[in-house]
């Protein structure tokens, strides 16, 4: 688990996606490890979610059960929701990839999804208990619907940045020549000066040397974006339809998967029947909160 959780520490400073970690095309990441941290993490935030039915007031006629039966449906839909969202979209994603020319095979592109997913779900998590003190100080169940959207689409947002970003640096990497970092590397080999650097050559191994210039190289964040290693206009249009089929995917598996908060009017059930669509229902919902 401390090294799942190293793994994860190391792809959120953006340690593990710099453009001279990928330089193969792949990320260097324990995909089982971060796979288990995404359902853990995920978790997390369910039963987080779920903690305004400890709260809310009850009807007359629902029993208090309910309370510990809707924490446990959350607990348990927040994991599916996003392992059934990740089924149902990396099918395309590898198309559309291969469609542009990119030479990312499927292992690099599942590690690629499931890196994103565990960045997604941290930064969801780290929200778990600003969304559990909100459970506790309201109330008002439309005003919570919207506060979770709020937190999905936060996370979301953030996550969707980061593979956009590593997606750029990893095709980049596995389709064009070595990047800044090589020549970098060939000088320490050879024992030459870095260019731009007064220090003679030292004593000490490439290997060594290589180490500590490799510090000098300026700081990328995870989701900073490298201009040197941005596709072309087409790769990224065809990409944001991909992000747009992934959001719209993931809000309508939220909406088929509901509850994941419970009505404080309504009895515990692990699904609702089907009506309507999550756009409608968050406009009717809006609108109830606007207008009262």
């Amino acid at each position: 688990m401390i090294t799942w959780l190293k793994s994860l520490d190391r792809i959120l400073r953006g340690e593990a996606t710099r453009p001279d970690a990928i330089k193969d095309g792949n990320i260097d990441s324990q995909c089982t490890g971060l796979a288990v941290l995404v359902v853990v993490l995920a978790m997390i935030y369910g039963a987080c979610m779920g903690s305004f039915s400890l709260f809310k007031e009850l009807s007359p006629n629902i029993p208090a059960s309910d309370r510990w039966l809707q924490i446990l449906a959350s607990t348990i839909k927040v994991p599916a929701l996003f392992v059934l969202t990740l089924v149902v979209t990396f099918p395309s994603l590898y198309v559309f990839n291969a469609l542009v020319g990119s030479k990312l095979n499927l292992l690099a592109m599942l590690k690629l999804l499931v890196a994103s997913l565990a960045v997604n779900l941290a930064v969801l998590a780290s929200l778990g208990p600003i969304t559990a003190f909100f459970s506790v100080s309201t109330a008002s169940y439309a005003f919570m619907q919207v506060f979770n959207v709020a937190m999905f689409t936060i996370a979301g947002t953030l996550g969707l940045q980061f593979l956009n970003q590593t997606l750029n640096r990893m095709s980049a990497a596995s389709t064009s020549s070595p990047i800044a970092v090589e020549p970098l590397a060939a000088a320490v080999a050879h024992d030459e000066p870095v260019a731009g650097s007064d220090e003679a050559p030292a004593e000490s191994s490439g290997t060594d040397r290589l180490e500590q210039m490799s510090t000098r190289l300026p700081a990328i964040s995870a989701i900073d974006r490298t201009e040197e290693h941005m596709l072309s206009g087409h790769v990224r249009a065809v990409f944001r339809i991909w992000v747009i089929a992934f959001c719209l995917v993931g809000a309508q598996m939220g909406w088929v998967l509901r509850p994941f908060i419970g009505n404080p009017n309504m009895r515990f059930t692990w699904f609702r029947a089907r009506e309507s669509n999550f756009f409608q229902a968050i406009l009717s919902i809006l609108t109830e909160l606007i207008f009262g």
